[in-house]
């Protein structure tokens, strides 16, 4: 796209919001109700409920009818709706890259928190191979999401500097509800949801749901590649003076993994998966021995186990608040997938007879100018666990309020890889495996391998006190410290020959701080200013990537210090939110693959975020969210000056509703309009990711009292935008695109 192209894009969506207020459709599907008032938990200690407006920081709701709309394919996937978050969802239901305004990161997650009823679902934002969204399924008994950037976060919880999103599970009430649905589409989903809620006897209630669901995935792998299941049981007991809550949430999930594919190939199908039924099957050998192990790579990514928790709320006399909550989590998140090594190239290039190579499994001869690439064949077995408590005592003085809390968290990862296992594939939908090259057939492989084993225990404590004071009636100030301590013991066998290669044993304490002034320019509007110091704490996979740093004494340890300003008007029909943020992030470090010395980098940071709501009583609504930044590379070895990676300079979500009617039936019809500028593809700003539009439609019918069709189309232009270069060779011509065009249906019945 050009510059006149993207600006044009981004003022037009900006003006098509904002102007939205004076639309006036012919007909309405129900009357406007009266004011709603916006509670909000996330950013408060222990997550104390306060009012929206009166919030010194911007909390982006999405509640259950809004991700409907958004038909999410991912849970990273509805982290689009969010201001600030650039979200690289294309490797499939796991193993997102999602970046925060302006924060350094070569991939995962590394600034993002996943809570669950305002738990960290795993206190480590990232490890190599898993990032919290990959441990969390979206389904039917979500009630709605909170997500917070910057903020209070890095002194409350997990004192994450970054991103949190804060999830809450649909409760039962005194009336029995539920619904089932049922969900196809254009690549032969099968998938069924339900959910039921209601009382089990006097002040205790329950929620019971999950899913069910098969396909052979979005790029088809000719294989059922997508399948799990999940069931969610949430109880809630009244108390007199406040509620116990507990829940648990069982999963097993596993889809392929969808990797960067040559972009200079002609013939080649943009979409297609390297995954098939020729080779999901393969045998890798390992350590000093070449003990063979055989694998199935239809496994793919997925998540296979549990995430439990609960929470204590009570009111005591004299202004006295206590709340507790924590969450235990533990199973195992493996990865298969099929890698790509370099640029692609043909038979005759690497054949031992320089003309012919023949099919692995199907015997076929292929010609010397048959296009093929080295694919590893890479195994991560993860076996992870955790535990997380957070306890807090509240007082109200008057107009001073105060918390003081302690956070623990005890963390645990065990892991055996096998990354290389390099081969040359066909390239080709599922292309197979080749006889007649030589490394094929050696048990070294064509490329690098790299294997180990490791097991590794971390533990956070952290106390942390703030205060909340309001004055004149219209100012509110808000101050918080946390000093955390942060232990990790840590042992990787590098070669898997049985010899303990790297070993750790690290404790380092921080101190955090925050503090935020908000006023009240009347009930609807107001300011607030915030500024913050956090630090993103080191866990097991950053020693092992920077292990020569950490034993010459560097900490790894990432200063984050923020800055904002905002402006903030929620009322009948209007939320609306404008932030310039300022980021600093020190001590960052960037890794391509294992084995290669970190990089490390200060990133500097500014821009601005939109979040706008209006709702109109004809039945018009429209989501805008936008972000417009600059960031800067200002200290490194070679890239001083340089843009940070994969962080488009704008991006903008534009999502307009009209509900109406059609002989007595209620009907909705939405859109989404997104679009990113270019990014850069490295830190040395040498390969550049073309920006691009997408656009998605749906329409709602409700024909009868209950029952609700949906059809949803996703990437309705079938674009064919990248979201990432090659992150392991950024000089190889590879490339990941965003999904295809695809369309769902559902049908649902709610009593």
């Amino acid at each position: 796209m050009t510059t006149h192209h993207t600006v044009n894009t981004l003022t037009c969506a900006i003006v098509l919001a904002l102007a939205s207020q004076h639309a006036v459709a012919e007909q309405a599907k129900k009357p406007a109700t009266d004011k709603v008032e916006r509670i909000i938990v996330s950013g408060t200690p222990a997550g104390i409920g306060v009012r929206k407006i009166d919030a010194s920081y911007a909390v982006t709701n999405i509640d259950a009818a809004q991700i409907i709309k958004l038909s999410p394919k991912s849970t990273a996937d509805l982290f689009k709706a969010v201001p600030g978050v650039w979200v690289e969802s294309s490797g499939g239901e796991s193993g997102a890259n999602v970046f925060v305004r302006g924060f350094p990161g070569g991939g995962d997650a590394p600034f993002l928190t996943l809570s669950l009823e305002g738990s960290p679902v795993y206190p480590a934002p990232t490890l190599s191979f898993l990032e919290n969204s990959s441990l969390f399924r979206i389904d039917e008994t979500i009630e709605t999401m909170e997500a917070l950037r910057g903020g209070p976060n890095p002194v409350l919880s997990n004192g994450q500097p970054g991103l949190t999103t804060n999830f809450r599970l649909k409760r039962g009430s005194e009336d029995t509800q539920g619904m089932f649905k049922y969900t196809t589409s254009d690549y032969d989903l099968q998938r069924v949801d339900a959910v039921l809620s209601g009382e089990i006897t006097d002040d205790l209630y329950f929620m019971v749901g999950g899913y069910v669901k098969s396909s052979p995935g979005i790029r088809d792998a000719g294989f059922t590649s997508e399948k799990g299941s999940q069931f969610t049981i949430n109880i809630t007991k009244e108390l007199d003076n406040g509620e116990m809550n507990f829940y648990t949430r069982q999963t097993d999930d596993h889809g392929a993994w969808y990797l960067p594919t040559p972009l200079n190939v002609d013939g080649i199908d943009a979409q297609y998966t390297q995954l098939g039924t020729l080779n999901r099957q393969a045998t890798i050998f390992t350590g000093p021995n070449a003990q063979a192990h055989d694998i199935d790579l239809g496994d793919g990514r997925g998540w296979d186990g549990h995430v439990s928790g609960g929470s204590i709320k009570l009111e005591f006399d004299n202004g006295w608040q206590f709340i507790d909550r924590f969450n235990i989590t533990k199973g195992d998140a493996n990865t298969f997938g099929l890698v790509p090594n370099g640029s692609a190239t043909t038979i005759g290039e690497v054949a031992d007879n320089g003309q012919t190579a023949f099919g692995a499994v199907t015997d076929t001869e292929y010609a010397s100018d048959t296009a093929i690439q080295q694919l590893g064949r890479w195994v991560v077995l993860k076996e992870i666990s955790s535990f997380t408590n957070d306890l807090a005592f509240s007082k109200q003085f008057g107009d001073l309020s105060a918390t003081f809390g302690y956070y623990t968290a005890s963390t645990s990862a065990s892991d055996w890889w096998s990354l290389g296992n390099t081969a040359y594939h066909v390239l080709e939908a599922g292309g197979e495996s080749l006889n007649g090259i030589a490394c094929n057939q050696s048990t070294d492989g064509c490329g690098f391998n790299y294997d180990i084993s490791s097991t590794g225990d971390a533990r956070t404590n952290a106390f942390y006190l703030t205060g909340q004071y309001k004055f004149a009636d219209v100012f509110t100030l808000d101050l918080g410290v946390r000093k955390e301590n942060h232990d990790v013991q840590y042992s990787v066998d590098e070669d898997l020959d049985g010899i303990i290669t790297k070993s750790v044993d690290y404790d380092e304490s921080k101190t955090s701080w925050t503090t935020g002034l908000n006023y009240s320019i009347n009930d609807d509007m107001g300011v607030f200013a915030r500024f913050n110091r956090g630090y993103k704490m080191p866990y097991f996979d950053d020693f092992r990537d920077n292990f020569d740093a950490y034993k010459g004494g560097e900490k790894l340890i990432k200063e984050v210090t923020q800055g904002e300003l905002g402006y903030k008007l929620i009322s009948d029909s209007t939320d609306f939110y404008a932030t310039f943020f300022v980021n600093e992030v020190k001590g960052d470090t960037f890794v391509s693959r294992p084995g290669v010395p970190a990089e490390i980098l200060t990133n500097e940071a500014y821009g601005v975020e939109l979040d706008y709501n209006f709702n109109h009583q004809s039945g018009f609504s429209v989501n805008l969210n936008s972000t417009i930044q600059e960031t800067e590379i200002t200290e490194s070895p070679a890239n001083k000056g340089n843009e940070a990676q994969r962080q488009p300079k704008w991006q903008v979500r534009v999502t307009p509703s009209y509900d109406f009617e059609i002989d007595g039936m209620y009907a909705t019809l939405y859109g989404t309009l997104s679009a990113v500028d270019d990014r850069f593809g490295n830190n040395e700003n040498t390969v550049a990711l073309d920006g691009y539009e997408k656009v998605d439609l749906g329409f709602i019918l409700e024909p009868m009292e209950g029952i609700k069709l949906q059809l949803a189309i996703d990437n309705l232009t079938d674009e064919q935008g990248i979201t990432e270069g090659d992150p392991r060779n950024a000089d190889a011509p590879n490339g990941r695109y965003i999904m295809p065009r695809t369309t769902r249906l559902s049908v649902s019945y709610a009593f």
